[in-house]
């Protein structure tokens, strides 16, 4: 019976219990909120996670192999990469494949979700392009990360 109760409260604190992450400030995350174009031969790569499910974790996200950095709840990164071609973005998870390939085109946005997925014991997280609209609208209601962080 302890080892159940102590399952559900573990997992009970996984999902719901807050963590944070180092973030810029207002004023840049604002900044980036504008979705201006990127510069020329660029293309702008949104990574955001959004909610409060799997608050307690914080996962690492990466670009072509490149630590952008780390996220918790309601979090967004912004990196700029080479347009016209194709890039693959990352997430540490205890599932795999975590992979997304996003072909992308010099002047455009791109908005990837990060979300939490609770297997038995464990969170793992996964990676999804979403529209632009759906994307803005999400990182509209979010703070910028700092950049670079990983804990792998």
């Amino acid at each position: 019976m302890n080892k159940v109760i102590a399952v559900i409260t573990m997992t009970a604190a996984l999902a719901t219990g807050c963590t944070s992450v180092p973030m810029e400030p207002k004023e840049k995350s604002e900044l980036a909120k504008q979705f201006n174009a990127p510069a020329d031969g660029k293309a702008g790569v949104y990574v955001y996670r959004s909610g409060h499910f799997g608050g307690a974790l914080k996962k690492d996200v990466w670009i072509n192999g490149k630590c952008i950095g780390e996220t918790a709840p309601n979090v967004f990164f912004y990196e700029e990469v080479e347009g016209n071609k194709e890039h693959k973005v990352s997430t540490e998870s205890e599932f795999s494949p975590n992979d997304l390939l996003v072909k992308t085109e010099s002047g455009k946005n791109y908005f990837v979700n990060q979300y939490i997925k609770m297997g038995a014991f464990v969170g793992g997280a996964g990676v999804e392009l979403v529209e632009e609209e759906k994307g803005k609208k999400a990182v509209a209601k979010l703070g910028m990360a700092t950049k670079g962080n990983c804990s792998s």
